[in-house]
């Protein structure tokens, strides 16, 4: 996996490439525990290149949807492919979460 940090007017935008497993989950924790601790409130995952994710990688999501809900805090779901997306909505995450097509409604939504 891949990991790309950007932020626009106070949102934090973590674009994700290849593969959010098992090997891969635990960078993404630390990184997104990083940047809640230093005060980030608004966050939208962009999963437009990531081809693949376990459920380890659902836990990160969950985990920073969870710290996010408790401090008023938003979070979207950005970019979802097919095969991802499925993962998604099998395990009832799209249900938990804001979704959006491309970046830019994302940053609307938080």
């Amino acid at each position: 996996m891949n990991l790309e940090l950007e932020t626009r007017n106070d949102v934090l935008i973590l674009r994700l490439t290849g593969r959010l497993d098992s090997s891969s989950s635990p960078e993404l924790e630390r990184m997104v525990n990083e940047q809640l601790g230093a005060g980030t409130q608004r966050l939208v995952f962009d999963f437009s290149a990531l081809d693949y994710i376990s459920s380890a990688g659902l836990r990160v999501i969950l985990l920073a949807g969870k710290k996010l809900r408790a401090s008023k805090g938003k979070l979207v779901l950005v970019g979802l492919r097919d095969m991802v997306r499925e993962v998604f909505e099998m395990s009832g995450f799209l249900t938990l979460f804001a979704v959006a097509d491309t970046v830019d409604e994302g940053l609307a939504k938080v």
